[in-house]
């Protein structure tokens, strides 16, 4: 299977030479009416191959990009291929957008054509696609309303996979003949440090040199299967899910389930019983909360089982065993992990933590539960996964595992972890001094901080770069919001921050020359310190950041705030002399005033 992977040239062709081993056998599953219904390899592999020679009926060209934007679903990953198997790119875009960030990606990329999913999605994108002007075709799964577009032709996508498969299917096996592994697949845009997100062109060897890695430690550390299922619910527009929880599926001929959403996952896993799940920190964080709750509120024996398993957990981690933990870790296996197992569906595996760090109290949690926890590491940059811990070479929750086949890393004088290899990528779409700042003699520079333990495992200590990763995964660049905030005249500085947490607050200095107005126009008397305690004060910085959220996406938004003592300054050692803020000192001042805001 390795070996196939390895000989691929492309993902395309990977995908029809598992199809025609899977033919008639599950691949693509969704709930539907109450029901879970599959799509078989076959009708996959038509469908792919029918709307790739579509695309080429439009007068779409080898190299051009198209835009996919929609929710994780079956005709996601066929038109993800399909745009592929028709020599264009896919440039996945996240259904947050706004119709400013819609408007970037399409304008940067280029794109000629775009899919969307519904009407819902479609409402920021179709002005997004007025105003820029470049894209020719629009292309929906479900349908949208009519609309006056000038030379923008619609087109229903149940049209688009109709028609002689076979013949399809030969101009594909043509086309894709000329298609390498050194190819772009698709260009993911990722926040920048400046703000406007960059596109990380990910050839096909690279997702290929990952899945390869990533299918080696299923193989040899869990063993495959007939019938191997993966849960998809993270974005698929993300590098991680797009990898991970799509491509390795397919390099190992497993199914995939589409999830309804993060409100219904937990009965979903039940029902569809995965044998692998990619994951983020967040949902171990929710799951942790609701099985403790649920152990917790039935008491008794059920309590004390945990409360057993949880001191054993702490143990192991800490390499202090004691006599009598073996009776006791039998007695677990017996009476609780099965129960917690069983609401994980029963056949779990492996649950694959990456996109932001794992908390590693909450790894010894699930470890103790019986359920095992790997945490990876990477960037969009690379593919986007560098490394993973596997049973095989001793799962430690403070690190991220040792890097994965095909992959070298290095460790630079100022302790900057540096990969190189296949997977990384081939550079950013149009940018070529970011490209050469972040790609120097082959080694991708990724911006974290570490070491390599004594077992070749990375442990990431810190970060170079100031991008903010929220629990969820989702990359924050702090400059961009902060600078749209310090444009308002209510403020003049400001510090942004989120980093494995739900959602982003701020720390606000207010203007002093609009708060001296403000204090005269209200006949207050003009002290900074006793103005940030009067509400209608606080209302009225407020309202500076709803202006900025207006403008921002989901992720990005300021949810709660509060005020810094003084300004930022060179002689209180918070900012530089290049006048750059500094993060760690704000941030050691003022840590328990922000903790506070997520408990607001």
């Amino acid at each position: 299977m390795l070996s196939d992977i390895d000989a691929a040239n492309s993902l395309v062709e990977l995908f029809l030479k598992r199809a025609d081993e899977k033919r008639d056998t599950p691949f693509l599953g969704t709930k539907s009416a109450g029901e879970w219904r599959t799509i078989s390899w076959a009708e996959a592999a038509e469908q792919v191959c029918l709307l790739a020679e579509h695309l080429r009926e439009l007068g779409l060209e080898t190299g051009d990009r198209v835009c996919l934007v929609s929710e994780n679903r079956p005709e996601w990953c066929i038109a993800d291929l399909g745009i592929m198997a028709a020599g264009c790119i896919t440039v996945p875009t996240y259904t947050t957008n706004t119709e400013r960030d819609h408007a970037h990606i399409l304008d940067n990329s280029g794109a000629r054509a775009v899919i969307v999913s519904s009407e819902k999605l479609s409402q920021p994108l179709l002005p997004a696609i007025m105003r820029t002007g470049l894209a020719e075709h629009i292309i929906s799964f479900d349908g949208i309303r009519q609309y006056q577009a000038g030379d923008l032709r619609a087109h229903s996508w149940s049209d688009l996979v109709q028609g002689d498969a076979a013949a399809a299917r030969a101009a594909v096996d043509r086309r894709i003949a000329a298609i390498g592994r050194g190819d772009t697949a698709c260009i993911i845009y990722t926040s920048g440090t400046g703000g406007a997100p960059r596109g990380v062109l990910q050839h096909h060897g690279a997702i290929l040199c990952n899945v390869a890695g990533a299918a080696e430690v299923l193989i040899e550390d869990f063993g495959l299967g007939e019938e191997e299922r993966f849960l998809s619910f993270l974005p698929l527009s993300h590098a991680y899910e797009h990898t991970g929880g799509q491509y390795l599926p397919i390099s190992v001929g497993a199914q995939i389930y589409y999830a309804e959403g993060l409100d219904k996952l937990a009965s979903n896993i039940e029902e569809t019983r995965p044998t692998v799940m990619v994951v983020v920190p967040r949902l171990f964080e929710v799951l942790r909360t609701r099985i403790m709750k649920q152990v917790t509120k039935q008491g008794g024996m059920a309590a004390r089982l945990m409360d057993s398993a949880l001191e054993l957990g702490d143990r192991r981690v800490a390499g202090k065993r004691k006599f009598g933990d073996r009776a006791r870790d039998l007695m677990l296996e017996r009476l609780l992990r099965p129960k917690i197992r069983k609401r994980f569906g029963g056949r779990l595996k492996a649950m694959v933590s990456g996109g932001a760090p794992l908390n590693p109290e909450v790894g010894t949690f699930f470890s103790s539960m019986g359920l095992t926890v790997l945490q990876g590491y990477g960037q969009t940059e690379a593919g986007p996964i560098i490394s993973c811990n596997r049973p095989s070479a001793g799962i430690a929750m403070d690190s991220v595992g040792p890097p994965m086949r095909g992959v070298e890393i290095r460790i630079a004088e100022d302790g900057e972890i540096l990969c190189r290899g296949e997977l990384v990528m081939h550079g950013y779409w149009q940018n070529k001094a970011e490209t050469e700042r972040t790609i120097q003699d082959g080694w991708l520079h990724t911006g974290d901080i570490g070491h390599i333990d004594d077992h070749g495992r990375i442990v990431i200590t810190d970060r170079k770069k100031d991008m903010i990763v929220n629990d969820k995964g989702d990359n924050v660049a702090p400059q961009k919001v902060e600078g749209m905030l310090t444009l308002q005249p209510e403020i003049a500085q400001a510090m942004v921050t989120g980093d494995k947490r739900p959602y982003i607050v701020g720390l606000i200095v207010p203007d002093a020359e609009w708060a001296l107005e403000w204090a005269t126009a209200q006949d207050r008397k003009f002290d900074l310190g006793t103005l940030q305690g009067d509400p209608e004060f606080r209302t009225a910085v407020r309202e500076a950041l709803d202006r900025v959220n207006r403008e921002l996406s989901v992720t990005e938004k300021v949810r709660q705030f509060a005020f810094a003592d003084e300004p930022f300054t060179i002689e209180n050692e918070e900012m530089t002399p290049s006048l750059k803020i500094r993060r760690h000192k704000i941030k050691d001042r003022y840590q328990q005033r922000l903790d506070g805001l997520y408990k607001a």
